[in-house]
């Protein structure tokens, strides 16, 4: 088995594949679309030794341009051009070869789905409620357990094992989403990972073209984000470039050689971002980065091979076409080949000018993330195309203000600094914002389970500029340091059958839990309702004695924040914020509606207070 998953200097494929290999096993993508920007498409097939077959089709408008053959003889890449007279249709692809049975494959072409609603893209003006599938809801338990699947096992009592959430169970509490004030969802991958243990996070895939069948299938995965247009509510799809899981198909039976990045022993990634971006970098540090695998079962792909960026490019075209998703989150971007990522972008803005794409970027810096962002704003050389990343320096500012030290460059001083380099981005709102995710220690676990400070933190994500996202569980303060990981991947009780509590429910949920929850919706609709949180300009103060003050204003409104991090109550000085208060006499709490006189504002201690200006 090692050979299969290290494939070392010798070709090698295994016999026991090769003798359970049908003459055609997949064609991959399975199907495709007239219309479309780029009318060429390449296939790739799969089946016992089907390069020795001849290939032909004959279809209006179809052309099958060339036959490439490649060093494993199970697989042949066809080269198609779909020209623009092409109709919907099916047409049979024929494998013949003398003395052979003939294998042929019903190829479907559709016409591009141009209902509106669809691939809307994500914007400021959302909010995005990120779920781990596996973790949240299980909706259908005839798919807990799928005959023939690598993992058997269903034990909620195990971090590692699977707990039984599935798509069905996000569908059955839309509803909740919708009234919590979320505008957008986006979930671990939902593709097969059928790996033999643990992989319940979605990222070793295993098949790109399936949906896990623990979680439901292609068409309701398409249902889902046709339910989710319906309700008012975007979807965005993990995607993941780097790596592919160890039992993939294609590590099983690799296509050749340099499918992925190849080593003479198991080697790592670094994980040193700086590497991409240092001017004195050794080129051995960079591959190291860049190639070098995530982990033991997370092959890295070979993004500089053509063959592989087909694969992958056309791969997310299907996907976005097939189902109509919003966005694409890209997982460890800064491990991808460069070079291709930035084409890879170009090629799905092309096809869909609306679709939104971020980047994570867990990086140690403004600079390195900025790196990484459209616009070769820093000089970098070349334009990734990348919109947006998930800005982690914006985290670290809004936990250093809640519970760092007042200083110089500490306590609230970090956000302030943080935002005022954002004359490196070529536009920061398509920066996700967050407090955690589902590799990260809690949100409330790291503000000590202090409520003032959960409010804090965040009015703060939720009013300053780009893409506010929110860990599920959050609204209800689940908690628990990443250490392991499989802690802040708990079960969101009442999401199965039998749960002793229900916290989708008001009846649900503690005292406590509620008044989070409650906090959370309040805040999170006000920001639905008021395009002045979404889109509005802002403008922030130096902060002056542990108090950091920023307002969000446009033609309609302003938005007043301000930050007490000091152990005892702050009065206001209007005077000094007159550029932006002139002319207005009341400020409302947003949280609890009371009106105040601008010259009385006062902020209790350690807290975080947003008011609407009236005049």
């Amino acid at each position: 088995m090692k050979k299969l998953l290290f494939i070392l200097s010798s070709f090698c494929l295994c016999a026991g594949v090769l003798a359970q290999l049908p003459d055609l096993d997949r064609v991959q993508p399975g199907n495709w679309w007239v219309g479309m920007k780029n009318p060429k498409l390449q296939i790739m097939v799969h089946g016992n030794k089907i390069a020795e077959r001849n290939v032909s089709l004959a279809y209006a408008g179809v052309k099958l341009v060339k036959v490439n053959k490649v060093e494993n003889p199970n697989y042949l890449f066809l080269d198609i051009e779909i020209t623009a007279t092409a109709k919907p249709g099916t047409f049979p692809i024929e494998f013949t070869s003398a003395g052979k049975k003939s294998v042929s494959y019903n190829y479907e072409l559709s016409s591009k789905n141009r209902s509106a609603g669809r691939v809307q893209g994500v914007t400021s003006k959302d909010l995005i409620y990120l779920i781990m599938p596996d973790r949240f809801s299980n909706g259908d338990v005839s798919n807990d357990k799928v005959n023939g699947m690598r993992e058997m096992t269903l034990n909620r009592d195990s971090m590692y094992d699977r707990h039984g959430g599935d798509i069905q169970g996000i569908i059955d509490h839309l509803d909740y989403l919708k009234d919590l004030g979320i505008t957008t969802v986006w979930c671990t991958p939902e593709i097969e990972n059928d790996m033999p243990h643990a992989s319940y996070h979605g990222y070793a895939v295993t098949d790109h073209y399936k949906i896990d069948p623990r979680y439901g299938t292609n068409e309701l995965f398409k249902t889902y984000v046709e339910k989710c247009h319906a309700m008012g509510l975007k979807v965005i799809k993990d995607a993941v470039h780097n790596h592919i899981g160890s039992y993939h198909w294609t590590m099983l039976d690799p296509p050749m050689k340099d499918w992925v990045h190849q080593w003479s022993k198991f080697t790592q990634t670094t994980y040193k971002e700086q590497t991409v971006m240092d001017p004195y970098a050794s080129a051995a540090d960079k591959k190291l980065m860049l190639d070098g695998w995530f982990v033991r079962s997370m092959p890295d792909m070979n993004e500089s091979n053509p063959y592989v960026q087909n694969f992958l490019t056309q791969n997310l075209i299907w996907w976005v076409e097939y189902a109509g998703v919003d966005g694409l989150r890209l997982d460890t971007y800064p491990y991808n080949d460069p070079a291709y990522m930035a084409q890879w972008a170009k090629d799905m803005k092309t096809e869909f000018p609306h679709l939104s794409i971020f980047g994570e970027t867990l990086v140690g810096s403004v600079i390195n993330q900025a790196f990484f962002t459209e616009g070769n704003t820093v000089s970098r050389g070349f334009d990734t195309h990348l919109p947006g990343i998930t800005d982690t320096q914006v985290k670290d500012g809004i936990y250093e203000a809640l519970n760092g030290k007042k200083g110089w460059a500490s306590g609230v001083n970090r956000l302030y600094n943080t935002l005022a380099n954002d004359f490196v981005y070529k536009d920061p709102s398509r920066n996700v914002i967050f407090m955690d995710n589902h590799d990260m220690s809690r949100y409330y676990s790291l503000v000590d389970e202090d409520i003032n400070k959960f409010k804090s933190g965040l009015i703060m994500l939720f009013t300053t500029r780009g893409i506010p996202q929110i860990y599920y569980g959050t609204e209800i303060l689940m908690k628990n340091l990443s250490n392991p990981d499989g802690l802040v991947r708990l079960d969101f009780q009442g999401g199965w059958k039998g749960d002793k509590s229900n916290k989708f429910t008001a009846e649900g949920r503690t005292d406590s839990e509620n008044v989070a929850f409650n906090f959370v919706k309040k805040l999170a609709n006000y920001r639905k309702n008021n395009a002045v949180l979404q889109t509005g300009k802002l403008m922030q103060y130096v902060p002056q004695d542990g108090v950091y003050v920023y307002f969000r204003y446009n033609e309609k409104k302003t938005v007043m924040v301000v930050v007490n991090s000091n152990e005892k109550e702050e009065k206001i000085d209007a005077k000094r914020f007159s550029e932006r208060m002139n002319g207005f006499a009341t400020a409302i709490d947003v949280i609890s509606g009371v009106t105040t006189n601008i010259s009385g504002l006062a902020i209790a201690p350690k807290t975080t207070e947003v008011f609407e200006l009236k005049k």
